[in-house]
C-alpha cells in the first residue's frame, strides 16, 4: 500500500475508524481506572467525546483535510466529558490548527499537526501530568519531529507512531506512581493509541461496518441524544406470567419490534424492556403467552424536552445556578438551595461541554454559577465557561458535599465576584468520606484489595478496607474528622434506613460534640457520602 498523502475521504475514514476501535475497546480502557472503584469512565468518556466528533462530520461532503478536521474539532469540543475527553479535544483541536490551510496530508503536513496537537493540548492543562495522555502524545510528537521523512509514506509514518504510542503506554508507570501500584498503563493514554490503531487500520484499507457506533448501551444516553435521533419512541416495560416451556420464538418475535433490547426470564415470570415505536403489538405478544402483571409505557421524545430544559422565558433575575448530581435526593436538595439546573451525572456519567452549555443557556440570569461536583467535570465546565457569551463562575467543587456547602455560602447581597470569592473558600472546609466497593483486585497504598471489598475514600484517596460497610464508614470518617463540627451522611439507594440510623447512632456516640445529620441522596453506586465540615 502506496500512499503519500492523506485526502478528506480518507480522514474521514480515519477519524470514524478511530472512533469505532476506541469503542471496541472501551470497557478495557475503563478497566484501567487507577482506583478499583465502579466510576471508571475514562473510555466512555472519549469514546461518547469521539461520537459527538463523528457525528458532526457524518453525512457532509469535504474538500479538503482543513475542512474535515476542523468540523471532527467542533464536534469533540462540544462533546467533551470529562478530563480525558477534554484533553482529547484539545489534543484534535491542535491537530487541526496543523491542518489549516491544507488540502491534504502530506507526511511533513503529519508531522506538523502532531506537533499542534502537543502543543495545544499542553496549553490546555493548568498543572500537566507526566504518564498521563499528554505523555504520550507529547512522545509521540517529539519523536516524528527528529525523523528524516522524506523516504516515509504515510503508512511508514502510522507504523512508527503505533510502535512509539505503545512503548511510551507501557512506561507511563515509570512517570506515575500511582499507576505502578496500581498495576495499570494510563487510561487515557490507551485510549489514544486505540484511536491511533484506528487510524491505522484506515490507512491500511480496514473499514468498521458502522462508522457511528450506537451508543444505547451508555448511561443514561437517552437523556443525551437529540429528539430527532430518537428512532424508537416508546421506552416500554412489562413482566408477563407464563408456563410456555421454550421462550426463544417469543424473544425473537418481540425484539424486531424496536432496540435497546433486555430480555430476562426467572422461572414463570418474563421482564422484558424494549424500545419501540409500537407497543401495543410487543404486549399483544406477551398477552399471546400470558398474564401481564406490570407495564410501563414512557414516552421518551417528551421525555427528552422535559429534560432539556425547553421552559417558558422567565424575567432575567440576577444570579442562577447550575450543578451537576447523581441521585434524586441530591436533585431535590440542590433545588431546595435555589439551584436553576440540576444535571443528572456525576460519577461514570460526565455531562458534555454541550450539556453544560445548554443549561448555561437556560438560564436567564446576569450571573450564572456553575458547581461542577467532580474534579472530572470541572475542565469540561471550564470550557463551556470559555464558550459562553454570559457572566459564568465555575466553582471548582469536587464533591457533592463541597457544592452543597458553596451554595449555602451563598449570600444574595454581595456582589458575584464576592460570591465566587466565598464560595470557592468554603470547598477548602468541608472533607468528604465516600463508601464504595471494589471492581478488581488490587494493590493501592500497600493495601491489598479484593473485587467486593468495601472500600472507604477520604478526599479521594482509599483509606479503608473491609468488609463491613458501617464498620468502613466509622474508620474512614476518622481520617476526615479532625475539629468536626457537623457531620452529613447521604446514604444511597442500595441503603436501608435501619442501616443507616445504626451508623449515625454510632456516630453520635463516637463524636458527642458534633451535630450529625443524615439525608436520602439515593445516589447510586456510593452506600454513603459523607462531609465533615
Amino acid at each position: 500500500m502506496n500512499i503519500t498523502e492523506i485526502d478528506s475521504s480518507l480522514l474521514v475514514k480515519m477519524f470514524n475508524q478511530g472512533t469505532y476501535m476506541l469503542n471496541q475497546n472501551r470497557n478495557l480502557v475503563d478497566a484501567l481506572n487507577v482506583f478499583p472503584v465502579p466510576d471508571g469512565d475514562t473510555g466512555t468518556n472519549m469514546s461518547l467525546t469521539m461520537q459527538a466528533a463523528v457525528k458532526n462530520i457524518t453525512d457532509t461532503e469535504f474538500k479538503t483535510v482543513e475542512e474535515v478536521s476542523k468540523a471532527f474539532a467542533k464536534g469533540l469540543l462540544m462533546g467533551a466529558r470529562g478530563n480525558s475527553g477534554v484533553i482529547l479535544s484539545q489534543i484534535f483541536r491542535g491537530f487541526a490548527n496543523g491542518c489549516k490551510g491544507q488540502e491534504t496530508l502530506t507526511v511533513e503536513a503529519l508531522v506538523k499537526s502532531f506537533t499542534q496537537a502537543r502543543e495545544v493540548a499542553y496549553k490546555a492543562v493548568l498543572k500537566p501530568v507526566e504518564g498521563t495522555i499528554l505523555t504520550v502524545i507529547r512522545k509521540i510528537s517529539s519523536h516524528l519531529e527528529e525523523l528524516e521523512t522524506e523516504a516515509l509514506e504515510i503508512h511508514d509514518l502510522f507504523e512508527i507512531i503505533i510502535n512509539r504510542g505503545n512503548e511510551i503506554l507501557e512506561k507511563t508507570p515509570e512517570y506515575l506512581d500511582v499507576l505502578k501500584q496500581a498495576g495499570v498503563v494510563d487510561a487515557g493514554g490507551k485510549g489514544l493509541m486505540c484511536i491511533l490503531q484506528g487510524f491505522y487500520d484506515a490507512i491500511l484499507g480496514k473499514e468498521a461496518k458502522e462508522a457511528f457506533i450506537q451508543n444505547e448501551d451508555f448511561v443514561d444516553a437517552e437523556r443525551m441524544m437529540d429528539p430527532a435521533d430518537i428512532k424508537f419512541q416508546y421506552c416500554t416495560e412489562f413482566i408477563v406470567k407464563t408456563n410456555i416451556p421454550n421462550h426463544t420464538a417469543f424473544q425473537a418475535k418481540v425484539q424486531t419490534l424496536g432496540d435497546s433490547m433486555v430480555f430476562v426470564r426467572d422461572e414463570d415470570i418474563i421482564k422484558v424492556h424494549i424500545h419501540t415505536n409500537e407497543p401495543n403489538v410487543a404486549l399483544g405478544y406477551a398477552l399471546s403467552i400470558g398474564e401481564l402483571q406490570t407495564i410501563k409505557i414512557e414516552n421518551m421524545k417528551i421525555q427528552h424536552e422535559n429534560i432539556i430544559y425547553k421552559e417558558e422565558p422567565q424575567e432575567e433575575k440576577e444570579y442562577g445556578f447550575i450543578t451537576v448530581a447523581m441521585g434524586d435526593g441530591f436533585e431535590n436538595l440542590f433545588k431546595d438551595l435555589n439551584v436553576d439546573h440540576v444535571i443528572k451525572g456525576g460519577q461514570t456519567m460526565n455531562p458534555s461541554t454541550e450539556d453544560i452549555t445548554k443549561a448555561i443557556n437556560a438560564v436567564n440570569a446576569r450571573n450564572i454559577f456553575v458547581l461542577p461536583n467532580n474534579s472530572n467535570i470541572i475542565l469540561a465546565a471550564n470550557q463551556a465557561k470559555e464558550l459562553s457569551d454570559k457572566n459564568v463562575f465555575v466553582i471548582p467543587s469536587k464533591t457533592v458535599p463541597q457544592g452543597i456547602a458553596a451554595m449555602i455560602e451563598f449570600n444574595e447581597t454581595a456582589t458575584a465576584d464576592e460570591n465566587e470569592e466565598s464560595m470557592t473558600e468554603v470547598l477548602g472546609d468541608v472533607q468528604t468520606a465516600q463508601i464504595t466497593y471494589s471492581v478488581r483486585d488490587t494493590v493501592f497504598n500497600d493495601k491489598e484489595i479484593k473485587e467486593g471489598d468495601i472500600l472507604g475514600v477520604a478526599n479521594g484517596d482509599i483509606s479503608a478496607v473491609g468488609n463491613d460497610i458501617n464498620d468502613i464508614a466509622l474508620e474512614t470518617i476518622e481520617k476526615i474528622s479532625e475539629d468536626v463540627e457537623i457531620l452529613t451522611v447521604y446514604y444511597g439507594e442500595e441503603v436501608e434506613e435501619p442501616m443507616v440510623n445504626d451508623l449515625v447512632a454510632r456516630l453520635e456516640e463516637e463524636y458527642p460534640d458534633a451535630e450529625v445529620e443524615m439525608y436520602n441522596g439515593m445516589q447510586p453506586l456510593y452506600y454513603y457520602i459523607i462531609s465533615a465540615e
